[in-house]
């Protein structure tokens, strides 16, 4: 799903080439409704207790030290185990390798850790602490794709103990049992690894998971199941990944019955078919919310961007629901803080302030900035070329000025390849710029830290180095940066809930980013497959699914 990188971070998802022509409405299912009911046989794979999944997703590396795009971590989250994980449906952690929560000293640095006995890896070598050490210390001194994670957090990690870990921070951070829910940051064989700056077997995988990798081609992945795994075995007899090459390949794949489930990525008139086929009893749909966002950066640096009731009037502008309908073909939620819904935290700030499709006070806005048909503000909206759902909502965009505002704002939309794209925004050539987000780790503070934190800048110039920076906005707000840091060092979830509040009111204000549209997952699977479920970072959980 994240090909693209910036500054470290996942910002694009995968996505397919859209039928421009297709309108599509699909109503919204519960978050909570993340398993499939039972039902007849399946035609894939038949008898033999295996599952069969269609992707269209093609890891780069196996190796957890190096890998940073969706069709890795996915095979990686199947195959290992962290020291926490996520219940389906849910964004609460839970112990998987740690026997319970950490205990955190009184300044919030130091993370004590207990880890399970009883563990192996794939090669039979014993786990413990200090093979967790070692993990970690190889995720961060190999220095690959997702280092920086624990690199700009951690000071120190030690086993002080044959089952005891301790971790210290360089300062408090309240997410961090989340970050250690990151697939890339599993245990890994002592014994089959090495640590150094590059030392990477993108080929192979040697953990402690439910399953071990017993294949890894170029099109095809097969895992069986570890007889010594130390949890609850796996419901099926194995997993066979298939790896299409398009979208087309994988829903006929789906539809003809050669693979049990379809997932990631398919194109939204395949999703309505399918969608229709699960209506008509021939195979399941499985719907979930999903973590991505999409918004629109708005660069303080620029003309007439500069003026706040130009921000405000682009705000009020935006109608969601046609965004969704015209744009996304039904296919996403509204959304109305950077913060998705997924989490209790989240405000709908810019709902509350602007509403949808608020013409008048646009209008209104753009009057008192001295702005006029005939003087107009006009601002360019740029997007990745790769991009066919931010290429819909931009033109729709364009479209919604021309028609309700009488020329006083014009939209100018414009495209450029991908990796330029992410290259250049932060460079501030971008007035306005599409962008999705996909977080690294489920915490509400990776949806408002990279994008409104800055540690250099001034509110004449804006952000020169930070989060805001590299995401295109330039925003500087000292006030923010200090609640930023508040929350992060708050362990009291009620005040840290409050501090976000705070912020959320804060981004609605000044309006460096507007919220856009927050995802949904789409899962079919053939009948006869059961138990399908998504972590809520959007990984298909292989090892719950059942044939039968």
């Amino acid at each position: 799903m994240n090909w693209f990188a910036l500054s470290g971070r996942r910002i694009t998802k995968f996505v397919s080439i859209f039928c421009l022509c297709l309108v599509l409405v699909i109503s919204c299912t519960p978050r909570q409704q993340t398993t499939t009911p039972t039902s007849g046989a399946t035609n894939a794979t038949a008898g033999d207790g295996r599952i069969t999944v269609g992707t269209t997703g093609k890891p780069r590396t196996l190796d957890p030290a190096d890998a940073y795009e969706i069709p890795s971590l996915s095979l990686l989250f199947n195959m290992s185990d962290r020291l926490y994980t996520y219940e389906p449906g849910s964004t609460e952690i839970k112990p998987q390798l740690a026997t319970t929560l950490p205990k955190i000293s009184p300044d919030g640095l130091t993370y004590t850790i207990p880890v399970r006995q009883g563990v192996v890896f794939h090669d039979g070598t014993p786990f413990n602490a200090k093979a967790m050490e070692f993990s970690i210390r190889r995720f961060i001194e190999n220095k690959g794709k997702p280092a920086f994670l624990l690199a700009d957090t951690v000071a120190s990690v030690k086993a002080t103990g044959d089952y005891e870990l301790t971790i210290q921070l360089k300062k408090p951070f309240a997410a961090f049992p989340s970050l250690l829910a990151f697939s890339g940051i599993c245990a890994v064989s002592p014994t089959a690894y090495e640590i150094g700056a590059g030392k990477f077997k993108p080929d192979t995988f040697v953990g402690t998971g439910p399953y071990k990798l017993a294949q890894y081609g170029t099109d095809s992945i097969r895992f069986d199941v570890f007889d010594k795994y130390w949890g609850e075995k796996p419901k099926n007899q194995g997993v066979n990944v298939q790896i299409q090459t398009s979208p087309v390949n994988l829903f006929n794949a789906f539809s003809t019955g050669a693979v049990d489930v379809a997932y990631q990525s398919l194109q939204p008139d395949q999703i309505q078919s399918l969608e229709q086929g699960a209506k008509r009893g021939d195979w399941q749909s499985i719907t979930s919310q999903g973590s991505v966002v999409t918004f629109m950066a708005l660069n303080r640096n620029q003309q007439p961007l500069d003026k706040l009731e130009v921000r405000q009037a682009i705000a009020s502008i935006v109608d969601r629901q046609i965004l969704n309908t015209r744009a996304l073909f039904g296919q996403a939620e509204p959304l109305y803080s950077l913060i998705p819904s997924t989490f209790n935290v989240s405000q709908p700030v810019f709902k509350e302030k602007y509403g949808d499709a608020n013409y008048d006070k646009a209008k209104q806005l753009l009057t008192a900035a001295g702005f006029s048909p005939t003087n107009p503000a006009k601002v360019q909206i740029w997007y990745p070329s790769g991009s066919a759902p931010r290429s819909l909502a931009a033109q729709t965009l364009k479209a919604i000025a021309d028609q309700n505002l009488g020329g006083i704002l014009q939209f100018e939309v414009s495209t450029v390849e991908g990796t330029t794209f992410y290259k250049d925004i932060s460079k501030g050539i971008y007035p306005t710029a599409l962008v999705d987000w996909y977080p690294d780790f489920l915490d509400p503070d990776n949806y408002v830290q990279p994008f409104l934190a800055c540690q250099k800048g001034s509110v004449a110039k804006g952000c020169e180095d930070g989060g805001s920076q590299t995401q295109g906005s330039f925003y500087y707000n000292e006030a923010v940066n200090k609640l930023i840091d508040q929350q992060r060092q708050e362990q009291n979830p009620a005040t840290r809930q409050k501090i976000f509040t705070e912020i959320q009111n804060q981004l609605s204000t000044d309006i460096p980013y507007i919220p856009l549209w927050q995802s949904k997952d789409y899962v079919f699977a053939r009948k006869g497959i059961n138990n399908v479920q998504l972590d809520p970072s959007q990984i298909l959980v292989y090892k719950s699914i059942v044939k039968g």
